[in-house]
């Protein structure tokens, strides 16, 4: 990879941000938590967005563009030796969840293919889903649970997404990733304003409006909506995954950080509110009444958006092109969204001193390997998504302890307002970067006290309950794994990548 390679102007990496936020937590993950929780959800996700998200973004891309490394060589010059060891977690917690996304990914084109099968089945004259769901009520759940677990089929598809992702970024960043975002991301936009306006108008769709943005008090004293509406903020954003600093690392040396930090925040949670309106109402629209409508919304399902859409348009005229259209808007968002952590493991292997290339042969042997397990068991997919989804409040807490340690009004003066037209005030960025590392510490051991396993350390025998899907010893044993070996190789990673 050339070492002068960027994007070609600004919206080159305006659009990558975009395509590296808006994703599959935009139309998979925020409708089902929003779901659950309603307007106190969202209320909380706004705000995390302003208190977590912003300042570790401006940070991010600030990081990225002045040393114009990987994460890894870019934390450690920033911090200094003894702390390049965080920059591998935030690596690491960066991949784990790649390798689950990338599955996020495979079942969106195993719908888009489902959808085009039905289509094509009730275009030819045979039996419709929607004839099918009338004779068997859970022909979707069971599509769902053989694509989701063990199935060979959804491990190939998984296969061709890894392999595909890498072809294409194989010709690099400018005539790779920033031409493919130029259609990615305008195509996703206009789809997902045409779903919503289509389910808007459906009877009873207003109402999952209305349940969408209504505010329950009484949930603000359950711990778990807090941990949700700021993993999902961290999780959508792309906040503490170390892809913006990847991506910054390719920008003009002029390039404006806060502007362009903006411009992908508001985005992202535009696109997450479009997701929403079209997916919310659809189960208002489809549910024989607002009470089930509301039960469905609150078991917190994660194949809501898989299981709905399909079921909503098989009861509209012309429906099966519109879920073709919706899977196809899903498969958009979650392949822009992976494009960037295969960037992300390709620059910190390049920093090691392989070429681009080389690097891609190696990034597709390790995304089909660590990938794999998530792929075909949905227990170790949610496991995985648990652990590494609130790890990213790990992966944030180190990279603002590096602002802090430099200085965070030094850090904003030097590194972010150097070349931004538009500014965040001091107070703002200095207080929060502050304010966030209690606040993050405080939020852990807040989710952590309440427990989400039935044995939440040591199962009935007294052993360490590490094979637990939700269990605190799984998360805390996989974290402290990733920091104990960044800690022991932490001298020759930083004599191979940052002070070289």
């Amino acid at each position: 990879m050339s070492k002068t390679e960027q994007f070609s102007n600004r919206w080159g990496i305006i659009l990558a941000s975009l395509g590296m936020a808006i994703g599959a937590g935009n139309l998979w993950r925020f409708p089902r938590l929003a779901g659950q929780y309603g307007g106190s959800f969202i209320v909380l996700w706004i705000l995390f967005l302003f208190i977590w998200s912003i300042p570790l973004l401006l940070s991010e891309f600030a990081i990225g563009k002045k040393f114009k490394s990987g994460v890894i060589g870019s934390f450690g010059k920033l911090a200094g030796k003894k702390y390049t060891f965080m920059g591998v977690f935030i690596t690491v917690c960066t991949l784990g969840i790649a390798f689950y996304y990338s599955v996020v990914t495979a079942w969106a084109v195993r719908y888009l293919g489902f959808s085009v099968f039905s289509a094509a089945n009730t275009w030819s004259g045979g039996e419709t889903l929607d004839q099918k769901l009338a004779s068997d009520p859970a022909y979707l759940d069971t599509f769902w649970t053989a694509m989701s677990t063990g199935n060979w089929i959804t491990v190939a598809v998984f296969a061709v997404v890894v392999i595909g992702g890498v072809l294409l970024l194989v010709k690099g960043v400018r005539n790779g990733l920033e031409k493919a975002n130029e259609v990615l991301i305008p195509s996703l936009f206009v789809l997902l304003i045409v779903i919503t306006i289509v389910v808007l108008n459906m009877p009873n769709g207003i109402k999952g409006l209305d349940y969408m943005f209504a505010i329950r008090w009484a949930d603000f004293k359950n711990p778990t909506i807090w941990i949700e509406a700021l993993s999902q903020s961290a999780w959508s954003t792309g906040a503490g995954w170390g892809l913006m600093m990847t991506l910054s690392s390719y920008t003009r040396s002029n390039e404006d950080v806060t502007l362009n930090t903006f411009i992908g925040a508001f985005g992202n949670n535009s696109a997450s509110l479009l997701a929403g309106m079209a997916i919310l109402p659809a189960v208002f629209a489809l549910a024989p009444t607002e009470a089930e409508a509301i039960s469905y919304l609150q078991s917190g399902n994660q194949a809501l958006t898989f299981t709905v859409i399909p079921m909503l348009f098989s009861q509209l005229p012309a429906g099966e092109i519109l879920s073709i259209v919706f899977f196809l808007a899903l498969s958009i968002a979650a392949f822009s969204s992976f494009l960037p952590m295969v960037e992300l493991l390709q620059r910190n292997l390049g920093d090691f001193g392989l070429t681009r290339k080389r690097a891609f042969s190696l990034v597709i042997i390790i995304f089909l390997v660590f990938g794999f397990p998530s792929a075909w068991s949905l227990d170790f997919f949610s496991n995985q998504d648990w652990v590494w989804g609130v790890g990213l409040i790990v992966s944030g807490l180190f990279i603002l302890f590096a602002v802090a340690k430099t200085g965070a009004l030094k850090f904003k003066t030097d590194l972010i307002d150097i070349d931004s037209d538009m500014e965040v005030s001091n107070l703002y960025f200095r207080l929060l970067i502050w304010l966030n590392i209690p606040l993050a510490v405080f939020l852990i051991y807040w989710w952590m006290s309440q427990g989400y396993s039935s044995n939440p350390w040591f199962d009935e025998s007294g052993s360490w309950n590490m094979i637990d899907v939700y269990s605190n010893a799984s998360i805390v044993t996989q974290w402290v794994i990733v920091i104990l070996i960044g800690i022991l190789l932490n001298s020759y990673i930083y004599k191979k990548i940052v002070k070289k």
